[in-house]
């Protein structure tokens, strides 16, 4: 069984960086495309960045394009979120994913438990 575990998380100051990390257990991630998706309070969970197996140009949210960075380590079974010049709104639960389709949450097949970002002066 597939088990994916966030790392990372915690509070920063708007203007700064966190990298989130994502290890899987139980299967390698070799082939599966990867994502990060985030839930604010009150909101929706939201696609952030997905990355194919292929390491294919990736996809990013239009509110995260040219702040954050999605990249994956096949042979650590691992994916990472670097996120900077972090805002108030980037604030949320972040859970890393196992994606089927396109970067969008009916199509996660599997799910970390999650890791709260929260980013307050």
């Amino acid at each position: 069984q597939l088990q994916l575990v966030e790392y990372g998380g915690g509070l920063v100051q708007p203007g700064g960086s966190l990298r989130l990390s994502c290890a899987a257990s139980g299967h390698t991630l070799d082939g599966y495309t990867l994502g990060w998706f985030r839930q604010p309070p009150g909101k929706e969970r939201e696609g952030v960045s997905c990355i194919s197996s292929a390491n294919s140009v990736p996809y990013y949210a239009d509110s995260v394009k040219g702040r954050f960075t999605i990249s994956r380590d096949n042979a650590k079974n691992t994916v990472y979120l670097q996120m900077g010049s972090l805002r108030p709104e980037d604030s949320g639960v972040y859970y890393c994913a196992v994606v089927s389709n396109v970067c969008y949450r009916d199509y996660v097949d599997y799910w970390g438990q999650g890791t709260q970002v929260t980013v307050s002066s």
